[in-house]
């Protein structure tokens, strides 16, 4: 019989992205308040955990074209209070957390 997985296992998570990332006019255009002294991150969820996610990311599976191109590192710092939680709660929370950041004044690309 399988065994089902606890039901609050999704994360948000969010990537330190290099500052080159800026030079990518689709990502310059989503974020015209950017705070230079901010960073420039990206912002997703998954069922796995971060970490392995963020591996997946550099070894281009599922991944997203600026992570996989210019991911330094993930920032706990910003994420990890909020999780695990259900699916519901952080499909929301990935919006979320996006735009509080971006009003933050960092430049952030959540797809």
């Amino acid at each position: 019989m399988p065994r089902r997985q606890p039901r609050d296992h999704y994360h948000v998570y969010v990537v330190l992205l290099s500052e080159r990332v800026w030079n990518e006019p689709a990502f310059r255009k989503c974020n015209p308040g950017h705070d230079i002294v901010k960073p420039c991150v990206y912002v997703g969820m998954t069922g796995l955990d971060p970490d392995l996610r963020f591996d997946r990311h550099m070894a281009g599976v599922q991944a997203n074209r600026f992570v996989l191109k210019y991911g330094v590192r993930l920032m706990p710092e910003l994420y990890e209070f909020y999780n695990p939680m259900p699916y519901d709660a952080a499909r929301d929370m990935e919006v979320e957390l996006a735009i509080g950041l971006r009003e933050a004044g960092y430049a952030v690309w959540q797809a």
